[in-house]
């Protein structure tokens, strides 16, 4: 097996053991408030509650936010190159289901996956068009290839419903201190300190969990799009260009500096940390997908910029 492939698959191993301990730990967290409220039956329905909300909600909140925001969906004659890198991306990723790719009319520099591995696509936005050469682009879209394959979408949502429902359930135990003030005023009522500490610092543990399961999930695409592409260099390229732009955002908005605890805030791993990984990898599974005509450092061309989908779309599943 080659060097960089063994890289790839104990990456790939380590980065799937931290997911489930990361995704355990946001489930006892959630535990303990549903378990002093009600009993065995609190954390029977506190968890039943975030895996039925996470299947029904996976893929119509995307979809709605990609109508709402006016994003159109592109045809393959208004972005055949696009299309034809999808095309064979999608094949080595083993999905089935040909490719969609939606556009944003925004400056920002952004992409991210919709929906599921079954009825999912792409978005891009127009910033990132403009500025990625088509080997870099490459390099995103197997990035987001990669969050449909292991299906991320769903992983992030029941995540982000684990934390939503640790608030809620948090803050009811708080209402009821709140209410049991006067009997613990009376001497009638002895709280522990530990159930005191867990309704104070449940929600924190639980929103620091989330974030460090997404920037798992990142990492762990960084290194599948590098099987994907055969090109460690075009994703890390990309990375440092977005790097670059969000930056200069950061640095007229807290100084010279951004503040160093920011990193804890991130639902990214750190720029520099990636690209270093990316470049650890000297081999990869798959052939580059481009070869070094001029026409791969040069943005992608898009024929025909679609109008907005309309806020009925998101109700409308692919046949």
């Amino acid at each position: 097996m080659p060097i960089g492939t063994q890289r790839l698959w104990r990456s790939r191993v380590k980065n799937g053991l931290q997911t489930l301990l990361i995704m355990a730990g946001l489930a006892l967290v959630l535990a303990v408030p549903g378990y002093l409220l009600a009993g065995g039956l609190g954390i029977v329905m506190s968890l039943g509650v975030v895996v039925a909300g996470a299947l029904a909600g996976s893929w119509v909140p995307a979809r709605y936010i990609l109508a709402d925001a006016g994003a159109g969906l592109l045809d393959r004659h208004q972005a055949p190159a696009l299309y034809r890198l999808l095309d064979t991306l999608y094949q080595r990723a083993g999905l089935s289901r040909p490719p969609q790719l939606f556009y944003a009319p925004s400056p920002d520099l952004n992409a991210f996956a919709v929906g599921t591995r079954h009825d999912g696509g792409i978005a891009v936005t127009e910033g990132l068009l403009r500025t990625l050469t088509l080997r870099e682009l490459a390099g995103v879209l197997a990035h987001e290839v990669s969050h449909l394959r292991h299906g991320d979408t769903r992983v992030m949502s029941m995540a982000a419903a684990m934390t939503r429902l640790t608030l809620w359930l948090t803050t009811v135990l708080q209402l009821s201190l709140l209410l049991m003030v006067p009997l613990i005023l009376a001497g009638e009522l002895h709280l522990p300190w530990s159930l005191l500490l867990v309704v104070a610092f449940a929600p924190s543990m639980s929103t620091l969990l989330q974030l460090a399961l997404s920037r798992n999930r990142e990492y762990t695409a960084d290194l599948d799009a590098v099987a994907l592409t055969g090109d460690p260099e075009g994703l890390a390229s990309a990375l440092a260009v977005l790097e670059r732009h969000h930056g200069r955002w950061l640095a007229t908005l807290f100084g010279r500096h951004p503040p160093a605890g920011l990193d804890w805030l991130r639902t990214h791993p750190p720029t520099e940390e990636r690209i270093r990984r990316l470049m650890s990898v000297d081999e990869s599974l798959e052939s580059p997908l481009h070869d070094h005509h001029d026409n791969h450092h040069k943005p992608a061309v898009i024929n025909e910029r679609p109008g907005p989908m309309g806020r009925r779309y998101w109700m409308r599943r692919r046949r």
